[in-house]
């Protein structure tokens, strides 16, 4: 799969992230580091153990990671999730966490097919 192809099927824009990166080797690129970043099992984790601080922390960063990526729909939903742990308070996060684990796991595997 390209990675326009890629990039379509999790319902991003190509071509916005093309403009800001300038080649589609560098989106390929930081699309495929994407896979290691910790972001996403740092906020499960913090989540599991209710330290509101490390939740806020991870999903703040996973949504600027997703936002500079063009990961919009991932960027969506940790957005989401940002603003209801600002406050620090995990109480009444698992169904946000739920779209967010969805929409990573979508993300994730559309990226793996781009690295074959």
């Amino acid at each position: 799969m390209t990675v326009r192809e890629s990039y379509e099927k999790i319902g991003s824009n190509f071509d916005e992230v093309l403009r800001r990166l300038g080649s589609e080797a560098l989106v390929k690129r930081f699309a495929l580091k994407f896979l290691n970043d910790t972001s996403f099992q740092d906020l499960k984790d913090a989540l599991v153990k209710k330290d509101g601080e490390t939740a806020f922390r991870a999903a703040h960063t996973l949504k600027g990671v997703c936002l500079n990526l063009g990961f919009d729909r991932l960027y969506e939903v940790s957005a989401e999730l940002t603003e209801k742990l600002r406050g620090r308070d995990t109480s009444g996060t698992e169904e946000m966490f739920k779209k967010v684990e969805t929409q990573y796991r979508i993300l994730t595997d559309a990226i793996r097919e781009m690295e074959q």
